[in-house]
C-alpha cells in the first residue's frame, strides 16, 4: 500500500507543541485522570477500581462495559453490534481495507479529514467528492449526489456534525440519505465523532446505526468528550458483514485496546452529559467572544456560524490564507490552519472552539490584525 502524506497531522507535527496559542485544535478541552474519575458518582471507588486495572491483553472487541456503556448513546445498538478501536482512525482505516477493493467508488463528503478518502485512494478506489458550497451554508445538495453515482459505487461516506465547518445536516436531508443509500444497496459510513455537540440538542440528527443495518456509526472520545488522549473510538453497526470483516483485520492492526483508556473511557461514557454539559458552556463561551471579532473586522472576514461541534470554517477575504497563517504563527504565536490542507481552495481556515483559552488566543490575533 502507497499513501500519500496526512498534510492536516504533517502540519500539526511541524507546529502544535511548540505554539502557545492553538486556535484551531478540533476537540474539545481536556482534563486530567484526577479530574475525570472525580466525575463519577462514586469517585473514590472509580479511583480504587482504575489503580487496580489488570495490565494484560484486553478483549479484541472491547471490554464488556466499555460497550455497553457505548450503547447507552445510541438508541438500539446492543453490545455486540460495538467494535472499540484505538481511536477513530483506526476505525476509519479498517472500514476501508474490510469493505472496499480496488477500482470500486465511493462518495466523500468533502471538504473532509484526509483520512475518509486517501484510505480509499490508497486502495485503488474511485473517489467522487460530495461538495459542501460555502453559498448553500455549507449544505449538501442531495441532487447532486445522484449524479455521482456509478454502477461502481459502494459507499456513501459523510460527516455530520461537520469537520471543518460545523454544519449540521437537516433531518430531511438525512432522512433522504438514508433512504437513497437503502435502495442502491449502498453502505452508508457516518462519521459522527461530534454528535451531541449540537447547540440546540433539538436539532440532534439520529445516529445512522439506528436507523438500518446499511450504516455504519463512528465514536470517539476525543471531540465532543474532550478525552483524545484515551485514544479510544468506535464503529456500531447492525451490519453482520462489516462487522466481522473489520474485527479480523483488526487481528493485524491493534489486536486490542490499552486497559487503562478503555476503563476510563468506560467512566467518561457513563458521564458523558457531565462532559458535554462543560465542553458546550466552553463553546458557547467562545462563539460569542469569535461573533466580536467577525463583526468587529467584517472586511476581512466571512463567517458562517457553525451549529454543532468545536470548529468553524471563516474565510479570509484579503491576502492567501497560507501566507496569512504562515506569518501569524510565526509573529504572534497563535496557529490558524489553512483550509488548503483539506484541499478547499476558497481561502478558509479552520478556527477551533473548543478550548479555554481561545480568549487569550483571540487577543493575540487581533493584535496582530492591528498592527498589520
Amino acid at each position: 500500500m502507497k499513501i500519500s502524506p496526512f498534510k492536516l497531522e504533517r502540519y500539526f507535527a511541524k507546529y502544535e507543541f511548540n505554539t502557545e496559542f492553538l486556535l484551531c485544535s478540533s476537540d474539545c478541552e481536556a482534563m486530567s485522570i484526577a479530574d475525570l474519575l472525580a466525575l463519577d458518582a462514586d469517585p473514590a471507588g472509580a479511583a480504587e477500581k482504575f489503580q487496580q486495572t489488570w495490565l494484560g491483553y484486553t478483549e479484541s472487541q472491547g471490554s464488556p462495559a466499555l460497550r455497553e456503556a457505548i450503547c447507552a448513546i445510541y438508541d438500539s445498538i446492543q453490545p455486540d453490534e460495538v467494535l472499540v478501536h484505538t481511536g477513530a482512525e483506526e476505525a476509519i482505516f479498517l472500514f476501508m481495507h474490510a469493505m472496499l477493493n480496488e477500482n470500486d467508488h465511493i462518495i466523500v463528503h468533502a471538504p473532509h479529514y484526509q483520512s475518509l478518502s486517501e484510505v480509499a485512494n490508497s486502495i485503488g478506489c474511485a473517489v467522487s467528492p460530495w461538495l459542501a458550497r460555502e453559498e448553500n451554508n455549507w449544505a449538501l445538495d442531495l441532487d447532486e449526489l445522484r449524479h455521482l453515482m456509478r454502477s461502481s459505487t459502494k459507499a456513501i461516506i459523510v460527516n455530520t456534525p461537520h469537520n471543518p465547518t460545523g454544519y449540521l445536516m437537516s433531518r430531511a436531508d438525512y432522512d433522504a440519505l438514508n433512504k437513497f443509500a437503502r435502495e442502491n444497496n449502498l453502505l452508508l459510513f457516518c462519521d459522527e465523532v461530534y454528535r451531541e455537540s449540537e447547540y440546540d440538542p433539538a436539532t440532534r440528527l439520529p445516529a445512522a446505526c439506528d436507523v438500518g443495518d446499511h450504516a455504519v456509526s463512528l465514536g470517539v472520545t476525543s471531540k465532543t468528550y474532550g478525552l483524545a488522549g484515551l485514544r479510544i473510538g468506535w464503529i456500531a453497526t447492525k451490519n453482520k458483514k462489516v462487522y466481522q470483516s473489520m474485527a479480523a483485520l483488526k487481528d493485524y492492526t491493534t489486536i486490542c485496546n490499552s486497559a487503562p483508556s478503555e476503563f476510563l473511557s468506560e467512566v467518561a461514557l457513563r458521564n458523558r452529559q457531565k462532559l458535554i454539559d462543560r465542553n458546550l458552556a466552553i463553546i458557547q463561551n467562545n462563539l460569542t467572544v469569535v461573533d466580536d471579532l467577525f463583526s468587529r473586522h467584517a472586511d476581512l472576514f466571512k463567517w458562517i456560524r457553525p451549529h454543532a461541534g468545536s470548529m468553524g470554517f471563516p474565510k479570509l477575504l484579503k491576502g492567501d490564507i497560507e501566507d496569512f497563517c504562515d506569518d501569524l504563527v510565526k509573529k504572534a504565536g497563535v496557529l490558524l490552519l489553512p483550509g488548503s490542507l483539506y484541499d478547499d481552495s476558497g481561502n478558509h481556515f479552520r478556527l477551533g472552539l473548543g478550548r479555554k483559552n481561545l480568549p487569550q488566543a483571540i487577543e493575540r490575533l487581533e493584535s496582530y490584525l492591528n498592527a498589520l
